[in-house]
């Protein structure tokens, strides 16, 4: 029998604000005298809100009550309720997620979107989800190649590759169509950022705020912006201007070759178009030009270029349907400890987990210790690799190692979670239990479930019967 669960995507980018709400269908696909094996079997998009243009008090401050105001509103239309949804994620980004009040914003927003939510504004996360709500890693899963996504906004480019359907590299540059905004009618030059004034400069334009643009001006200015997506994925030599533009790291490694390429965000429609009737500055900004540039990349031209699930929309839906997993249908878990929202993983490298897990207690105190200010020791979820088929006495021998590990930091903690790749967390979470005695503190442990350090996780209410929880892993200290 199916379990349906309601999900919420609200992103507030550089030039627009959207919502979409999702309707994402789980199932028990074990037979009815198997172990359950839960898993997400169907995502659908229910409602798709209007597209409104990011309202801002100035150039460097959201306006939160405004923001508020049209997320109400769309919910109205919707006709959903904030305690209906069963997850979902609240993204701010591009340039919006560096302004000074982006934090309080997500924040009061809080209360849209259910009990459970992510709120980031990491630029590796944001690639990652609208390469996903683009359709380019079901594309890479399906055509068994390797596939990328360039995420095209107002103020950035996330791009994310991924092959098989997994991950395989992240980044992203300083590109964008709304880095150059232009008045109505006239021309002139509203707002140029810092960097893109610099590289006007370095080409020789006059492209000043105040100043009246000239077309040719910004048509090589563009075109340079979108030279970068060449040098980025090693198709052009790298210039001296590539690193002033990235604003994360380098994929880290060689991408191509390139079985295909996606674009979305709110340039991609520009991308994709063969011809851009009516005027090219109809937005007040240099979008459209920019997309028309980005044609003449070798990227496009010497790649295979196929069509998004999604453009302007991609990271919203990304974010409604695909930041959401389910774990392992063997865990264990106290009651009533759920939401566990933004805790920070300490993940075991395999020599922590290697020897028999005999060093694993002395490992996870020493690790904690990264952890550890003048309050005492934060919060974290300890992440390991596990064992497949591990033995009784094996799993005994970790549930006591990880309390010895964590010993000193556990009296300050509310309750201890463990995140472990193999399925082995309900027998480890009883392990844990039986050696913790009377000095009894909640405990999570879930299975089925990849975390590195630097992650965060958030882990929603049991569904599924009580068998599964919603899982939420969430790079928020990347670049950007």
């Amino acid at each position: 029998m199916r379990e349906i669960m309601m999900s919420v995507g609200i992103d507030i980018g550089t030039s627009t604000t959207q919502l979409v709400f999702s309707r994402i269908e789980i199932e028990n696909l074990a037979g009815g005298a198997s172990v359950p094996r839960v898993q997400i079997v169907d995502k659908q998009v229910t409602y798709r809100s209007g597209i409104y243009f990011t309202p801002l008090l100035s150039a460097d401050t959201i306006d939160g009550e405004k923001v508020r105001e049209i997320v109400a509103s769309e919910y109205e239309k919707a006709g959903i309720k904030p305690e209906e949804l069963s997850a979902g994620a609240v993204i701010i980004t591009g340039e919006t997620a560096r302004k000074e009040n982006a934090k309080a914003v997500l924040e009061n927003l809080s209360g849209y979107a259910g009990n459970f939510v992510v709120a980031t504004a990491g630029s590796d996360l944001e690639g990652i989800i609208a390469g996903k709500g683009a359709g380019a890693a079901a594309i890479s899963k399906d055509r068994v190649s390797r596939v990328a996504n360039f995420d095209i906004g107002g103020g950035t480019t996330n791009a994310a590759v991924f092959e098989g359907g997994e991950v395989f590299g992240t980044s992203c540059l300083d590109v964008g169509g709304r880095l150059v905004k232009l008045s109505r009618e006239g021309r002139h030059v509203e707002y140029i950022a810092p960097k893109i004034a610099k590289l006007a400069e370095s080409l020789g334009l006059d492209l000043r705020t105040g100043r009246i643009a000239g077309l040719s001006a910004l048509r090589a200015l563009a075109s340079r912006m979108a030279a970068f997506l060449d040098e980025l994925t090693g198709l052009a030599p790298e210039s001296e201007f590539l690193d002033l533009m990235l604003t994360s790291r380098r994929f880290g490694k060689n991408i191509l070759p390139l079985g295909g390429v996606t674009f979305s965000g709110g340039v991609a429609d520009s991308v994709y178009a063969e011809e851009e009737p009516g005027d090219v500055f109809r937005y007040g900004d240099i979008g459209i030009i920019l997309g028309r540039a980005i044609r003449e990349t070798r990227l496009f031209k010497e790649t295979a270029v196929l069509s998004p699930a999604e453009t302007i929309r991609a990271t919203v839906v990304g974010a409604g349907t695909h930041v959401v997993d389910v774990s392992g249908s063997t865990i264990s878990y106290s009651a009533n400890v759920f939401p566990l929202k933004n805790l920070p993983v300490l993940k075991m490298s395999p020599e922590d987990e290697s020897d028999g897990y005999a060093r694993l207690g002395r490992r996870i105190a020493e690790k904690l210790r990264w952890y550890k200010d003048g309050d005492g020791y934060q919060e974290v979820a300890i992440g390991l690799r596990g064992v497949r088929a591990p033995s009784f006495d094996l799993v005994g021998r970790i549930g006591r190692q990880i309390l010895e590990g964590v010993k000193d930091a556990l009296p300050k903690w509310k309750r201890l979670v463990v995140v472990v790749e193999e399925d082995m967390a309900k027998a480890l979470g009883g392990a844990i239990a039986g050696a913790m005695g009377e000095s009894m503190t909640d405990i999570v442990s879930i299975d089925s479930v990849s975390v590195e350090n630097g992650d965060y996780i958030d882990i929603g209410q049991p569904v599924g019967k009580g068998r599964v929880v919603p899982v939420v892993v969430k790079t928020l200290v990347f670049g950007g």
